[in-house]
């Protein structure tokens, strides 16, 4: 191995890149999974989503926009709150409006919700309270803004007691979100949350985009989720058309897709490994026909059929197992700048990736430097010398 070092140097470097392909790829998907769990747990804990529309109605998830058999309303939010296991609730109306300041002013999404969406989403805040305790129907103007669109809108100047226009709405700024990033697919740090009854005056719109209800504890979530379709369903005539969906159950769903996403990314990385290995089987051929004479010698001084085979199947299972440390070191080195790139996202390989890489690699060097093993210890010795 020494005397051939820019041979040696290229198989190793082929087995890095294949172990360090399926470290980083894998880390990528079993990442994803880790960031969706992390944006489920901060909508909050015993947590149902009731939506409008049935799934069994189309055979697909419930609609996000368009007409749904019946509209969601604060009266059937309301109406949960006569279940002992509801400890609260939060409506939410949904849309997207320009909101400006002066001569300031950003397209953001709106939020309307109630007081009760603090602590359902488990929201902080930098500056300021959140919404007031009111009634649902009431609508006052007071707003809470995302700390991004109040850097945008305010910059140095303090936001709190400001009034900022929402189309043809006033309202005036009584808090400021903290940093909360990303959350299932919302941007608070870019919205404007205010009470659910301005919401809808400003959208002239009477249905809930979607009702967060809480439990009392994990243990009723079942009997809850049952109990709240049948309220909906005695309110809409006699016909079941809500969706009532738990965080785990969302949960378990993308741990499942994620999770297969992780592992056909592993394989796909894998490839690379059974090209590295086709490489070492080629390479190792040319290294037979360059040391025909050193297996003949080693032949005629005694050296049996077994030995000869060991000697290249041993070279072939160190040059794949100190490639697959490589690889893994130059994996771990790319997790580690991406973590830098991408803060927020976990980067982070499962165990069962990096023993199979390793694995993988060591199998595949052996399989494919099986056949230039058994071809040098075939050689005829004398034959062999003389070549």
């Amino acid at each position: 191995m020494r005397s051939y070092r820019t041979r040696t140097i290229l198989m190793l470097l082929a087995m890095a890149i294949g172990v360090a392909s399926v470290v980083l790829l894998t880390s990528l998907g079993e990442g994803a999974r880790l960031y969706v769990t992390q944006q489920f747990s901060s909508l909050g804990t015993n947590l149902l989503i009731v939506l409008p529309g049935r799934n069994e109605t189309t055979g697909a998830a419930p609609p996000m926009v368009g007409a749904v058999p019946r509209d969601l309303t604060l009266d059937d939010a309301r109406a949960l709150l006569r279940n002992a296991h509801v400890k609260r609730i939060a409506p939410i109306v949904v849309g997207a409006a320009p909101v400006s300041w002066q001569s300031r002013e950003r397209e953001v999404t709106i939020l309307g919700s109630t007081a009760d969406l603090y602590t359902v989403r488990q929201l902080t805040l930098s500056q300021g309270q959140f919404l007031p305790a009111v009634e649902m129907d009431r609508a006052i103007p007071m707003c809470v803004l995302g700390f991004k669109l109040a850097d945008e809108l305010f910059g140095a100047q303090r936001p709190i007691g400001e009034w900022v226009r929402v189309m043809q709405y006033r309202c005036r700024v009584v808090g400021v979100l903290s940093e909360e990033g990303m959350s299932m697919g919302t941007d608070m740090g870019d919205v404007l949350i205010m009470p659910v009854a301005s919401a809808q005056a400003l959208f002239n719109v009477q249905s809930l985009f979607r009702v967060l209800v809480e439990a009392n504890n994990p243990d009723a979530l079942n009997d809850l989720q049952q109990s709240i379709i049948d309220i909906l369903r005695e309110r809409h005539d006699g016909e079941e058309d809500v969706t009532v969906i738990s965080q785990d159950a969302l949960l378990e769903t993308f741990n499942r897709i994620l999770g297969a996403l992780t592992y056909t990314l592993g394989g796909i990385a894998a490839i690379s490994l059974i090209v590295a290995g086709i490489m070492i089987m080629n390479v190792m051929l040319v290294a037979v026909a360059q040391r025909t004479a050193e297996i003949g010698l080693l032949k005629a001084l005694g050296g049996s059929r077994q030995q000869i085979l060991l000697l290249f199947l041993a070279e072939s299972a160190l040059l794949s197992l100190f490639g697959a440390m490589i690889g893994l070191a130059l994996g771990f080195m790319g997790n580690w700048g991406l973590q830098q790139y991408f803060p927020d996202f976990p980067f982070e390989a499962p165990l069962w990736a990096l023993w199979s890489a390793t694995l993988m690699a060591l199998m595949s060097g052996l399989i494919f430097g099986l056949l230039p093993a058994k071809r040098a210890a075939n050689l005829n010795p004398v034959v062999a010398l003389n070549g």
